[in-house]
């Protein structure tokens, strides 16, 4: 992310730009209004430092333009002592904050972070409202940074005509995603054909794929079209891939590779113009080293693999989702649900989900028939799968006191373990950083599981969840703002 400095005085400039640059804030400038729009509507730049005395214009121009035309930019407006009032007049304009010259190192320093830390969170509210967008267009519900990804993936993925792979724990939506790549595909308005491999006996199976003839065994009584035939011009989605035995995964692989299909008891070749989409709940390539699926077949499928994440990685998505089937299944049912209480939200958020999305269903239709509303209350929710998912404080798990050291060092020990380990904070950092190194260290300590480091630290589990998003989506943001300063800059502008 850049900072554009839009000041006509070249000393003042030089200086903001030094200033700005010990604090590792990337910089550009420009002397006048005209420039700076320009460069503004090329892209790249995250906030203006925009002097109100230009050369060429007003700056209350400059940001009026920027308002008019939706430039994405945040402001912060360098004015001198007796022009205040003028600059609350430009934050009423859509200034985010003015600084008053002569300008201090900190006080510039500081505003500009927060003006960049803004136009992240600006840009994070962007994408969990893009990605509730493509979500519910692609029937799922949830915006979370690992839903964001799946949505990016089936937008890519649709316009392609190759083969997908989907892998996921039973009950993540597999089915929903391969429906959403076919309905944003160009093959949308020919058929969508889904096959459970697992659910039909194994010596109906072929001729569930590619049909039969009459009489080609006891109880084909006339021609029948299989699903490959039935989903010409369309897509055929294969859910369980990795139940076919190995002598069906080779008439599947001949299929792949020529496009006919020959239906069981006829001699007669037929060409099918078929996507292949597959999903298994298994480790495909664990399965091609266990000999029971053909490797040639795995490469052939696992062209453009989409992973589906476990609802308990799926943070905030888990009330989202919640809240979802309440109003749908107490509309169904006919009952007066609203909301949950927050202690029933702490026991949704704590639970781990084995069963998934199809686990959340049934378990909200399941409280839903058996209570009544308007609130859903903790005690609503004492069984998934015959196990109490009520939280229960571990009182082993109370954290001692954190003594500071005469070093200037703070060592913080959680109190009741003997197994649990000691880490050294260094003080004289930023509040969120030591929160961060104390949450990673705890949530490590307690084996990943965010639930029972909630308990621990006795906080809920969704403020971890979203505290982990956002880390995330920092981290992300790092990571690109490195890949561009590591490309040449003629590259970059």
């Amino acid at each position: 992310m850049k900072v554009l400095i839009v000041e006509d005085a070249l000393p003042l400039a030089t200086v903001y730009s030094h200033h700005l640059a010990r604090a590792s804030i990337d910089t550009l400038h420009v002397e006048t209004g005209r420039d700076a729009l320009s460069r503004i509507r090329k892209g790249g730049i995250s906030v203006v430092l925009l002097d109100l005395q230009l050369p060429d214009m007003n700056g209350m121009d400059v940001l009026a333009a920027i308002r008019e035309e939706q430039l994405p930019v945040t402001v912060v407006v360098v004015t001198s002592s007796g022009s205040i009032k003028t600059a609350v007049d430009a934050m009423q304009a859509g200034a985010y904050d003015f600084i008053v010259k002569p300008v201090a190192e900190e006080r510039l320093v500081t505003t500009t972070r927060n003006a960049l830390e803004r136009e992240s969170l600006t840009e994070v509210v962007a994408d969990v409202r893009k990605a509730s967008k493509a979500g519910a267009a692609s029937g799922f519900v949830g915006s979370s940074l690992p839903m964001t990804a799946v949505y990016k993936m089936i937008e890519s993925v649709a316009r392609s005509t190759a083969s997908v792979f989907i892998t996921g724990e039973s009950g993540t939506g597999k089915e929903v995603c391969a429906e959403a790549i076919h309905k944003s595909s160009l093959r949308a308005k020919r058929p969508f054909v889904p096959l459970n491999c697992a659910a039909i006996p194994k010596d109906l199976i072929e001729s569930e794929i590619f049909g039969h003839v009459k009489g080609a065994f006891t109880g084909a009584t006339s021609d029948r079209d299989g699903a490959a035939a039935r989903a010409d011009g369309g897509t055929l989605f294969l859910d369980e891939i990795c139940e076919l035995e190995l002598n069906l995964q080779a008439k599947l692989l001949r299929f792949l590779q020529s496009g006919t299909i020959q239906k069981v008891g006829s001699d007669t070749l037929k060409k099918v113009d078929v996507r292949i989409v597959c999903a298994t709940n298994r480790d495909p390539m664990e399965e091609v080293e266990a000999g029971r699926f053909r490797e040639d077949l795995y490469y052939r499928l696992h062209v453009l693999p989409i992973s589906l994440p476990p609802l308990r990685a799926r943070g905030a998505d888990v009330l989202e989702l919640a809240r979802h089937f309440l109003t749908q299944f107490a509309r169904e049912e006919g009952k007066d649900f609203e909301s949950f209480s927050v202690e029933a939200e702490e026991v949704l958020m704590a639970h781990a989900w084995p069963g998934n999305v199809r686990e959340m269903q049934n378990t909200i239709r399941n409280l839903i028939v058996l209570n009544e509303g308007p609130i859903v209350e903790a005690d609503m929710l004492t069984t998934f799968q015959g196990r109490t998912s009520r939280p229960r404080r571990d009182p082993s798990a109370v954290p001692r006191q954190v003594p500071v050291s005469p070093l200037g060092r703070a060592e913080v020990v959680s109190s009741g373990m003997e197994s649990w380990p000691e880490i050294t904070l260094a003080l004289g950092q930023p509040f969120e950083t030591l929160e961060k190194q104390i949450i990673e260290a705890t949530i490590e300590a307690c084996g990943g599981s965010l639930p029972k480091t909630a308990r621990v630290l006795q906080v809920s589990p969704s403020t971890l969840y979203r505290k982990k998003e956002i880390w995330a989506s920092q981290e992300d943001r790092v990571e690109n703002a490195e890949e561009d300063e590591t490309q040449p800059a003629e590259t970059r502008s």
